[in-house]
């Protein structure tokens, strides 16, 4: 549509042609607004500016071993940041081991590509991340009215479970199956009491086959924090 607003995209690399190649395949899947910065000190600065000036991109691509500041210090920095601790995050890197990628997602990342890149894994990373914006989620002030609360109350309640899924996050990048089934089960609880359809359907579609795969179970558990985090900015 000629009215859409474009996604603002980060793209951070210190290799002028993999930020270039990447930047050209972000702009293939679709309109987007691109940013890049040459490392993770300059994006740290970026993000903070923004983050300041709420006017924080949609989603960071990241090379993963960069001078001055990784790609995983960069998502450290930033999970540790409330303004920005939602902000959907992709590592790139040349490492395809697993063990690699399991750091990755223990430090809360959404998505990992590994180079060299293909349109389909950059367009995969969008439509995984962004297929479900939440449209049908409860409006807060039904959610309220039906808890029978008042705003204030309501937005303690989504910054709490805003904080629960974050911490899930970490504490499950190492959990067995049965525990990520167990706590994903009841933070599917909090989040349908609030209305969070959208984190609801994202959690529900971690079954006891999908629990192994760290990268998903982290997508679903962001996806859930930032409909909370946009619901609590609603109210």
């Amino acid at each position: 549509m000629a009215d859409e607003v474009p996604m603002k995209v980060l793209v951070v690399d210190d290799d002028v042609v993999a930020r270039m190649m990447l930047m050209h395949l972000i702009d293939s899947c679709g309109r987007h607004e691109i940013i890049e910065a040459e490392d993770g000190a300059e994006a740290w600065q970026l993000l903070s500016d923004a983050g300041a000036s709420d006017s924080a991109p949609d989603i960071v691509f990241c090379d993963l071993r960069m001078p001055h500041l990784s790609g995983l210090e960069l998502l450290q920095r930033l999970r540790a940041q409330p303004a920005l601790a939602a902000l959907p995050f992709v590592l790139v890197s040349a490492a395809a081991d697993g063990a690699t990628r399991d750091e990755a997602t223990a430090a809360g990342a959404d998505g990992y590509i590994v180079k060299p890149f293909r349109q389909d894994d950059v367009r995969a990373q969008f439509e995984r991340l962004f297929a479900d914006a939440g449209p049908d989620d409860e409006a807060p002030a039904d959610v309220a009215h039906r808890l029978g609360i008042d705003d204030a109350r309501l937005r303690l309640y989504y910054d709490g479970l805003g904080r629960q899924l974050e911490a899930a996050g970490l504490e499950l990048a190492a959990a067995d199956a049965d525990t990520i089934i167990a706590r994903l089960a009841r933070l599917r609880e909090g989040c349908a009491m609030l209305g969070l359809r959208s984190a609801v359907a994202a959690l529900e579609a971690i079954g006891t086959a999908q629990a192994g795969d760290r990268m998903r179970v982290a997508a679903a558990l962001n996806l859930a924090n930032r409909a909370a985090a946009r619901q609590g900015a609603r109210v």
